[in-house]
């Protein structure tokens, strides 16, 4: 079964070509960081006009690459949120439009549940590491920190959420304090690695054992307090503030990683979100791993950030069981149901 996968939750316009829930056929992600740098985050009304501009294009080129035409696709599958509003409803009127127009059968995807289904994709002829149910996945994003409990593909719970802001908005908005750019999470890791985080020790927010729920709004007052505590700053200043933001944030997320497999019957982990390319991140999650006798599943980087696959993928099986959404064009759907 081949499903054309649509995704534009936020600023990134994306398609993709995905067989059977596993094998990615194409997936082409059209990014609008040069739109959005220019304002140190990004512009909702923006976001929406490239969505309009790009979406054609963008499932033209998936089409394309994946070396088939629209009359060879047996469904579409949508993100139906959370995210932008505007940016949703372009992908969604475009979705069911081609939905309609072909006579295939819709799936709204849920965009948070979508980010784990990454960890099962893989190009043809190559594996992937896949996780084992139950399983735990960790999303981190520059709108979500969630731990969501996996049973089955289309079966989960949430264990854990930020209560403030997402570890993603953190990294961005700490570079944007320490003037390195939009976005951040790239930015703060590089200046990083010339650091050193114990010069600049901050605090870990709700570490408490009988919590596996974030909060990074403290951690980003922390790292303002201390700008401003230094005044002008240095090369060296900038490089030990993001080490020592970095490993709080790694650090937070690490152990509610560990506490939420010990609290559950998953020996598996999925990291999956924009956030999972941090390489610290990774590795950190990699050594506990190995220490607490978990499985580490962390999708390759290009589906780790927002990109269509990982919707194709949630909505092969929705579709299989028929969890089809409708052609209602006056509605626009909550993510919690289509």
């Amino acid at each position: 079964m081949l499903i054309l996968g649509i995704e534009t939750s936020c600023d990134d316009t994306a398609a993709a070509v995905v067989e059977d829930g596993l094998v990615v056929r194409s997936s082409i992600v059209a990014s609008q960081d040069d739109i959005h740098s220019l304002y140190g985050g990004i512009v909702p009304e923006l976001a929406s006009r490239r969505h309009i501009e790009m979406i054609i294009p963008v499932v033209e080129r998936s089409l394309k690459t994946a070396g088939v035409a629209i009359g060879d696709i047996d469904g579409v599958a949508v993100t139906q949120g959370p995210g932008l509003v505007g940016s949703i409803l372009i992908g969604l009127s475009f979705a069911k439009s081609l939905s309609y127009s072909r006579g295939l059968p819709l799936t709204g995807v849920n965009h948070i549940e979508a980010h784990p289904m990454a960890a099962f994709l893989s190009e043809a002829g190559q594996g992937a590491k896949v996780p084992e149910f139950p399983f735990v996945a960790l999303v981190v994003s520059g709108g979500h920190t969630t731990l969501l409990y996996f049973d089955s593909f289309t079966s989960y719970k949430v264990i854990g959420q930020t209560l403030d802001d997402a570890a993603g908005e953190a990294f961005d908005k700490v570079a944007k304090l320490l003037g390195l750019g939009y976005p951040g999470g790239g930015a703060i890791e590089r200046v990083a690695r010339t650091g050193e985080a114990a010069k600049v020790p901050l605090p870990r927010p709700l570490m408490s054992r009988g919590s596996l729920d974030f909060s990074f709004s403290g951690l980003k007052t922390a790292v303002l307090n201390v700008i401003k505590g230094r005044g002008a700053l240095t090369e060296i200043d900038v490089s030990d503030i993001a080490a020592g933001f970095q490993e709080a944030a790694v650090d937070t997320l690490v152990q509610k990683a560990i506490w939420s497999i010990e609290a559950t019957d998953a020996r598996s982990l999925v990291l999956a979100g924009g956030v999972a390319c941090n390489h610290r991140l990774r590795e950190r999650l990699s050594e506990a791993a190995s220490r607490e006798g978990f499985r580490l599943s962390v999708p390759e980087a290009r589906f780790c950030s927002d990109n269509g696959a990982m919707i194709a993928a949630l909505g092969y099986h929705q579709i299989a069981m028929g969890a089809l959404g409708n052609l209602d064009m006056n509605a626009i759907p909550t993510w919690e149901g289509f």
